[in-house]
């Protein structure tokens, strides 16, 4: 009886050896003390080289773990299927971005300046695990230093070559860049991952659910009335084609940019009509005629004292087209330095005048608050939003000048309550 007991016990026994599978170690080796995973997750399509998704642990059963959350990433499609790195795909990116030459450039500026340093050598597999945080991290030091100095002091030389330094090389001092530019960045390292996602690079876009820090409300800050009187006094003391120019940007709001660019054939001096159809804008080191900034022209009329002192600079510039034996043409600037007109003005060279001019008259100020004045008169005066809109040149129809002239916009907003209120008869007395 007790052989019987002892077979049954010893068959039990190797029958459950028999039902406990041997562990899949399909994957993993044994280096040392520590085991290795290794996945295949297909091709690169960047390089055309296998993917290997790899991971490490201290045991068997952690690593058979580690090593099937792996297999689970390729069967889901959610593992990164390429070994670049971010740096990489900025550049790929950026070559066949459909953009006009200054805007590649200011996004070439914004990468080499402020994304490469910091993530350009991470892979973008690493990026993916990691989801939105070193995005913000860097938004985060940027607010900071523009140059991410991490509090260490070092000397900022005035160039990267070999030099004597003077006064130009001093100790670095922390500035933060501006929250528009970060925001830019931002624009950029989207536009950048969200290619990546359409070729198939990766599968999840990290950036997506980063937060882009908030611009501030816009706080234009125009020249008051007086102010206004003695810039445009001054303007007209100096000489009158500086005058002339100072007084178009007051009336019309334009750009800088754009008045530099205008020609005479944009100029219709009988219907008192003045054309913005292109820009001037600098681009290393040379100047530039493209579209306007929102790619839209648009037509400006004019009251007739501008169309009083257009009509006279235009005869000035013909008597000097005159004194030389020619003639002016529609093609001609309106505002050069060249007897001819046949050259445009120096954009930075009109905004060092005008700041020279105002500093002199102990007026803190620049050029682009004429553009402010101009939104803030009109809108003051009860013009609406939309005329407004239109004669800046802002997008949006109205809803950019709303977000930038907000309290202009309430205060023209008071006076039509008191205007509609003042026209109604009041209660009767009782």
């Amino acid at each position: 009886m007790s052989i019987g007991l002892s077979i049954i016990a010893l068959y039990a026994a190797v029958m459950a050896r028999k039902k406990q599978a041997p562990k899949d170690l399909t994957g993993i080796r044994q280096r040392g003390s520590t085991y290795q995973v290794r996945v295949s997750a297909g091709l690169d399509p960047v390089t055309g080289r296998q993917l290997v998704l790899s991971g490490s642990a201290d045991t068997e059963d952690a690593a058979i773990v580690i090593r099937d959350r792996l297999r689970q990433q390729v069967r889901d499609n959610t593992a990164a299927r390429t070994n670049i790195t971010l740096g990489y795909l900025l550049d790929e990116w950026l070559s066949g971005h459909q953009v006009e030459e200054t805007t590649r450039d200011s996004y070439r500026l914004l990468i080499n300046g402020f994304i490469r340093p910091a993530l350009g050598p991470t892979p973008l597999a690493q990026l993916c695990r990691q989801g939105p945080r070193p995005f913000e991290q860097l938004y985060a030091e940027l607010r900071v230093c523009r140059r991410r100095c991490h509090g260490r002091a070092f000397v900022e030389h005035r160039t990267p070559r070999p030099h004597d330094c003077d006064e130009r090389c001093a100790e670095h001092v922390c500035k933060p860049l501006a929250i528009s530019s970060i925001r830019q960045c931002h624009a950029v390292l989207s536009g950048a991952l969200s290619a990546a996602k359409r070729w198939g690079w990766i599968t999840v876009n990290p950036l997506e659910a980063a937060q882009r820090p908030r611009i501030p409300q816009p706080q234009p800050d125009p020249p008051s009335a007086g102010e206004a009187a003695k810039i445009a006094n001054a303007a007209w003391a100096q000489d009158a084609d500086w005058g002339t120019f100072v007084w178009l940007t007051f009336v019309t709001g334009a750009r800088r940019g754009e008045l530099v660019a205008l020609a005479w054939e944009h100029v219709d001096l009988v219907s008192g009509l003045l054309s913005i159809r292109r820009n001037l804008v600098r681009r290393n080191g040379t100047t530039i005629l493209k579209d306007t900034k929102t790619h839209q022209m648009r037509v400006i009329k004019l009251d007739q004292d501008t169309i009083t002192i257009l009509s006279q600079h235009k005869a000035r510039a013909e008597q000097r087209c005159a004194d030389l034996g020619t003639t002016l043409d529609d093609g001609a600037y309106v505002f050069s330095y060249a007897p001819d007109h046949r050259r445009h003005c120096d954009p930075d060279a009109i905004t060092h005048r005008y700041a020279k001019m105002t500093a002199d008259l102990g007026i803190d100020t620049h050029l682009h608050a004429l553009r402010h004045y101009s939104a803030t008169e009109l809108l003051a005066g009860g013009v609406d939003l939309r005329t407004v809109a239109g004669r800046l040149g802002h997008a949006g129809g109205g809803a950019t000048t709303l977000k930038v002239y907000a309290a202009w916009v309430a205060g023209a907003d008071t006076k039509a309550a008191d205007l509609i209120a003042s026209r109604l008869p009041r209660p009767p007395s009782r």
